[in-house]
């Protein structure tokens, strides 16, 4: 049973960066992939989302450093100070080498900093999170950053169409060392056989690109490309209403809490419909699980972050508060953490315009 516990680490702060370009789902372009099957109100209804952020230029490293800069300005820690940098996504910057060096460098941090990329989805932060609490043992690593989220993707083509689902987000959160500082407790689980629910087959070392890889066939009812992301629309949607309930349960049963206790639920903001059947589930009151989907769409490893800073700033910073978060997806992969907050710095949103041209980091 994949359950950890770390003692004697907090959470310091959370940030989250966004394009500043905003694509609706009300008055969809051109390019946006809507289903014929619905109107744009019936889209709305459904998932949730009517408006997304975008960007064509944007990578999840630029949002997650614009989020990242913010965060340590607002904590008034020393860069210097920063011993690890883990960087979550499954949009990096180039295939080689790994986004969390270029990080290190672009944050002007040391460079005896431990940097390393973690390529998850979904379930991506709260892995993250683990990974860099377990790097803060015994003080040896006093502070560490934790960035995460999906932006541009991985390929450009004119008139290739969005999914008015996703958005792109960075998100940075900061973790430290501190004596005496409450229990962080984790559940986790990764079923593997079902790999190929959310997957682009071509572009890894199994399926090189070629020259068939960019031609346009239908899968699951749309246009699609080996390029493009595929999901299998059900197999993920029983999936998440299966699976997130019952990690929160078995978090609660073997860690001896009650789950109903907590004054927050944030889950990974795959749906409306289908997180509103997991708090349904767990007979959460709606209240206390909030959501942005409806201005951000789904954020892969952003969300839960992004949920914090975008639906909570203001509301829980300077008293203890008890969060229960969840995140499942892609892999199949899942984790679910238990966490209390006191003094935490959660920044303003960060908007982030597109200007590439001014980025070293493009080769």
């Amino acid at each position: 049973m994949a359950f950890l516990e770390f003692k004697n680490v907090r959470i310091a702060g959370i940030s989250a960066g966004v394009p500043k370009n905003v694509a609706s789902n009300l008055h969809p372009s051109d390019q946006d992939n809507i289903s014929h099957e619905y109107t744009p109100e019936e889209y709305v209804k459904t998932t949730g989302v009517e408006e997304r952020r975008v960007s064509s230029v944007l990578t999840t490293s630029d949002l997650s450093y614009a989020a990242a800069e913010q965060l340590i300005k607002d904590l008034g820690w020393n860069k210097e100070d920063i011993g690890a940098l883990i960087f979550v996504s499954q949009t990096p910057d180039y295939i080689l080498p790994a986004t969390a060096c270029i990080l290190q460098d672009r944050l002007g941090l040391s460079k005896e900093c431990f940097a390393e990329d973690i390529s998850l989805g979904c379930s991506g932060w709260v892995y993250g999170l683990s990974t860099a609490l377990g790097l803060l043992g015994e003080g040896k690593v006093k502070k560490a950053l934790i960035l995460c989220g999906d932006a541009k993707k991985r390929f450009r083509i004119d008139n290739l169409l969005r999914d008015p689902l996703f958005g792109s987000a960075g998100t940075a959160t900061a973790v430290e060392y501190f004596e005496g500082a409450g229990n962080i407790q984790f559940h986790f689980g990764t079923d593997g056989s079902g790999f190929d629910a959310i997957i682009t087959p071509d572009m890894g070392s199994r399926n090189p690109v070629t020259l068939d890889s960019f031609k346009m066939e239908e899968y699951e009812g749309k246009p699609s490309m080996r390029l493009m992301t595929r999901m299998k629309g059900m197999d993920v949607f029983s999936f998440g209403i299966t699976t997130a309930p019952k990690t929160v349960k078995k978090i609660a049963e073997h860690f001896g809490f009650d789950y109903l206790d907590y004054d927050y639920y944030i889950f990974h903001q795959a749906n409306m419909k289908m997180n509103n059947m997991i708090v349904k589930k767990l007979k959460l009151p709606v209240e206390k699980v909030p959501s942005c989907m409806y201005h951000f769409g789904n954020t892969s490893s952003a969300s839960i972050p992004l949920t914090i800073v975008g639906e909570l700033k203001g509301k829980f910073e300077n008293k203890p508060t008890k969060f229960l978060c969840c995140g499942f997806g892609v892999g199949l992969s899942w984790g679910t953490v238990a966490f209390e907050t006191n003094n935490i710095v959660v920044s303003n949103l960060v908007e982030v315009g597109d200007n590439e041209e001014d980025n070293k980091y493009v080769v």
